[in-house]
């Protein structure tokens, strides 16, 4: 992945926990998180190997 797509998953977990409500947070809500959080880390693996 490039180093745009990286910033765009970061912003999209910024945006998700901006809109994160201070109680009962829905299924939905974490599970998009986790989605988005394990994306980034594989987006950022890749950046490093390929740059090794």
């Amino acid at each position: 992945m490039s180093r745009e797509q990286i910033e765009k998953l970061e912003n999209e977990i910024a945006d998700l926990k901006a809109r994160w409500p201070a109680h009962s947070v829905k299924p939905a809500m974490w599970q998009r998180l986790e989605e988005l959080e394990e994306a980034l880390e594989i987006a950022k693996r890749q950046e490093r190997d390929n740059a090794q």
